[in-house]
This record gives C-alpha cells, structure tokens and sequence, in this order.
C-alpha cells in the first residue's frame, strides 16, 4: 500500500473536501493522485502557501513548499 500524507494541514486543508492519509495499492495511482490534489491545493487555496508532493518509502507527502522570497516593493535602482 502506498500512502498519501498532507502535512501541515492549514485552514484551507480542514475546510476543503480532500481526505488525508489515503491508502492506494498502486504506486503509480497513489503519485497521480498525490499531484492532483498538490495541484488543487495550489490553484484553489488562498495561496498563503504553495504546496509540493515529495516521496518517502511508500508514502506521498504533500507538504508546504519552500517559501517564496517575499517582495520588499525595491525596484534595485539603489533610491528605496
């Protein structure tokens, strides 16, 4: 059995209608269903945070991204 794991579950994951800790036989099914559900956190959520599927052993863990480098609003031109 492989598994799909959502760490770090956000407000977004408690409200949405994705189940964690799924148990699929099929490796193959379990990492395509792990990507769908990455990318409907991605593209539906508020967008606090961005999500990634990584495997470990027989699990899928979809878990927070690395964080984006936030934008001070300096253009670089040295005047901010």
């Amino acid at each position: 059995m492989h598994n799909i794991i959502i760490e770090n579950e956000c407000g977004c994951v408690k409200r949405s209608d994705l189940e964690n800790n799924l148990s699929i036989s099929s490796k193959d099914e379990a990492l395509t269903k792990a990507i769908e559900m990455k990318n409907k956190m991605n593209e539906e959520f508020c967008g606090k945070h961005e999500f990634e599927v990584a495997e470990s052993s027989n699990n899928f863990i979809i878990s927070f991204a690395s964080a984006k480098p936030q934008s001070s609003g300096c253009c670089g031109g040295g005047h901010c």
